[in-house]
């Protein structure tokens, strides 16, 4: 009987729970509709405040600036300088610029082959010249500031579509930039337009090991490097130098990291609305079957080639090597003015995330190994003391037999009076060399090859310990 009278306790117990749970939901959904109904009335109140308030100034203007000003150019004035207090890439774009913007890609011009940034003070700001291009043949560096063009002082009142106008032309003509880099005094540099046409991968293999330069990511770059790979199937590691690459296509960057990944993200791109949100993951085979991969990078690495160096990083695909990144991780959308349709405004719309969820924006990629700028000489002529060059050596001839020079002393390289007069920071030109040369002589790549060849090493030390268990 116990059994009987304990049942419709427990389910007038339920049932009592079930009503007020009920009651208890039908509470919070009317407080949280009330609290969104306030919300909304207060956003609305604000916006209102606002408008006042900006039709207040646009009235004080137009009544009482000292120069008379048309409605139009005060509403265009009040839109650009909302636009411009957003962020690095955001821009009104007035009818000019909106047409120079469109035609960008249309046409034949003459360039220098600059990526630049319109810095926090309105500078015109280089973030790298692209390899072989008139600006990379002249000399300009990642950070250098253009302040003048054809001795006219560009100042910071002028829109990066203005700049990018003033820089093209006619192939063949030339245009004098006034430069100023770090610690330098301000110089002047001409440079000859010419039609930009890039190569973006150059690629051969050196002590087996595959050097894969990317200039900027084209319509091309996944196929050249696969191409490359599948030519070379004896490989035993592959240097990646994105160095100084400014950017280019977002598919082509996911493209050539799906190369060397599977089956995990590569990059995702979030916005506040779903159209402007994506994710981006390795559907293919890992074409390298594992190798091990160096990616160079520095500061003058922006956008697409960051991308890269993210999902190779995050995925535990790749050894980074180098200087921080530029950090360059934001997407832009060209939206016309619905009643003009003759201006428009370029509006950051979404930032970039590596596979770990870390912003490339103002972040960049640091790299695995830090490796700084720095010139490497090889020192000819050093006499290195080794027992074999002793006439009653043990095992002599052993010795020479498998170093016929071990016994000889080296010519010592004569000092000349001017050497010292030579300055220090003295630029090399890496263009008419070798890659073993430039190896030899560039620091951080010399650093990529030092570090896949000891991965090698150890390796094989790994592969023949496990052989003989």
């Amino acid at each position: 009987m116990r059994r009987l009278w304990i049942l419709p306790f427990l389910v007038s117990l339920i049932s009592c729970n079930s009503s007020e749970t009920k009651s208890e939901n039908k509470l919070e959904k009317a407080e949280k509709s009330e609290k969104v109904e306030i919300l909304s009335q207060e956003k609305d109140k604000a916006a209102d405040l606002a408008g006042r308030e900006l039709q207040f100034v646009c009235a004080c203007i137009k009544y009482e600036y000292v120069n008379e000003m048309t409605d139009e150019v005060i509403i265009r004035k009040a839109i650009e300088g909302m636009m411009s207090t957003l962020d690095l890439h955001s821009r009104y774009l007035n009818e000019k610029a909106f047409n120079s913007l469109k035609n960008l890609t249309e046409g034949e011009f003459g360039g220098l082959g600059i990526e630049f940034i319109m810095d926090d003070d309105g500078y015109i700001r280089v973030i790298s010249a692209i390899d072989d291009t008139p600006a990379y043949k002249a000399g300009l560096k990642n950070g250098d500031l253009i302040v003048g063009v054809d001795g006219e002082y560009l100042g910071t009142n002028i829109t990066d579509v203005e700049v990018i106008e003033k820089l093209r032309g006619k192939p063949g003509t030339s245009v004098k930039l006034k430069i100023i880099r770090e610690r330098q005094a301000p110089f002047d540099v001409t440079i000859k337009r010419d039609l930009i046409k890039v190569k973006s991968v150059k690629a051969e293999v050196l002590d087996n090991i595959g050097y894969i330069r990317i200039s900027t990511f084209d319509k091309n770059t996944s196929a050249d490097i696969k191409k490359f790979i599948q030519e070379n199937k004896k490989l035993s590691g592959i240097i990646l130098d994105v160095r100084n690459n400014p950017g280019g296509l977002l598919d082509e960057a996911v493209a050539v990291s799906d190369l060397f990944l599977k089956n995990c993200k590569i990059v995702s791109t979030k916005g506040r609305t779903k159209d402007n949100s994506m994710e981006f993951f390795a559907n293919g085979e890992d074409i390298t079957n594992g190798l091990p991969i160096a990616v160079l990078i520095n500061s003058g690495t922006a956008s697409a080639p960051e991308i890269l160096a993210g999902a190779l990083r995050d995925n535990k695909r790749a050894v980074i090597i180098g200087t921080r990144s530029f950090g360059k991780g934001s997407v832009q959308k060209v939206i016309p003015l619905p009643f003009s349709e003759k201006t428009g405004i370029k509006l950051t719309i979404a930032k970039h995330y590596t596979p770990s969820g870390e912003c490339i924006q103002g972040n960049g990629i640091s790299p695995d190994i830090e490796a700084g700028y720095a010139s490497i000489k090889k020192v000819d002529g050093v006499f290195l003391l080794r027992e074999e060059i002793f006439k009653n050596a043990l095992d002599r001839k052993e010795t020479e037999k498998k170093h016929p020079d071990a016994n000889k002393l080296p010519d010592s390289p004569m000092i000349k009076k001017n050497d010292s007069d030579k300055k220090e920071n003295e630029e090399l030109d890496f263009r008419k060399m070798s890659l073993r040369e430039r190896a030899e002589k560039d620091y951080q790549l010399n650093k990529a090859f030092d570090t896949l060849k000891a991965i090698n090493v150890y390796d094989k030390i790994n592969g023949e310990k496990n052989n003989e268990k």
